[in-house]
């Protein structure tokens, strides 16, 4: 297992600066991950910086509640793509989810694979909030709408990625991925989600991970 190739270093606080934004970037470079995650103000900047390496842009849709309109979220997706994001993670409408309403969330991912194009796309279920039953629903209609992942967490949440959940949703997703993030602190942690059946780790402490450290941070 290549630990840097299943890490998107992540920084989505609404406070980072140039100072922080370009210091993601520096480690994303050196530590070669799969992906940078930023907000997507930031798209553009990143993709820039990261031409001629690896490291693959990826942004947050609908971020962090997942109450935004169908049509927005598809022009963010889009207006990112434009901008250079190679990966969406999207938010999905929680309270949809909650209500059981599966065919709008269908709609959803649907709506926003479609201006996604030929891009990435992680569904966020924000499984903290749901149900076993609720995450079973939302991860199959997700799949079925054409999601390339399904993801645990925002990291902004009440809690994040757990080993039961991520196996749940694998499950479901066969042989679509699953991205563990909220909560992986450590090397340990990382090998719980993984044998669980995630691909990728969204984590703002990708260096202490692969320098292995544990980290005090919860995204």
């Amino acid at each position: 297992m290549n630990l840097n190739k299943m890490i998107d270093h992540t920084y989505l606080k609404a406070f980072g600066t140039s100072e922080e934004i370009n210091t993601l970037l520096k480690e994303a470079k050196e530590y070669n991950f799969k992906s940078v995650c930023v907000n997507p103000f930031w798209v553009e900047h990143a993709n820039l910086e990261l031409k001629g390496t690896e490291v693959l842009v990826c942004t947050v849709i609908g971020f962090p509640l997942g109450a935004n309109t169908i049509e927005s979220k598809a022009f963010e997706a889009k207006d990112a793509v434009n901008k250079g994001a190679d990966e969406i993670d999207m938010v999905l409408n929680v309270g949809m989810a909650k209500e059981h309403n599966y065919d709008y969330i269908y709609n959803e991912v649907k709506n926003v694979k479609a201006a996604c194009g030929d891009k990435t796309l992680k569904v966020i279920l924000e499984t903290c909030y749901l149900t076993k039953e609720e995450i079973e629903g939302v991860s199959k209609a997700s799949i079925d709408a054409g999601a390339d992942f399904i993801k645990t967490s925002t990291g902004f949440g009440t809690g994040g990625a757990l080993v039961e959940d991520v196996k749940l949703m694998k499950s479901i997703a066969k042989d679509k991925e699953v991205k563990a993030s909220g909560g992986v602190r450590s090397k340990e942690d990382v090998d719980l989600m993984v044998k669980a059946g995630a691909t990728r780790i969204g984590t703002s402490s990708g260096v202490k991970l692969m320098q292995g450290l544990v980290s005090d941070t919860d995204y």
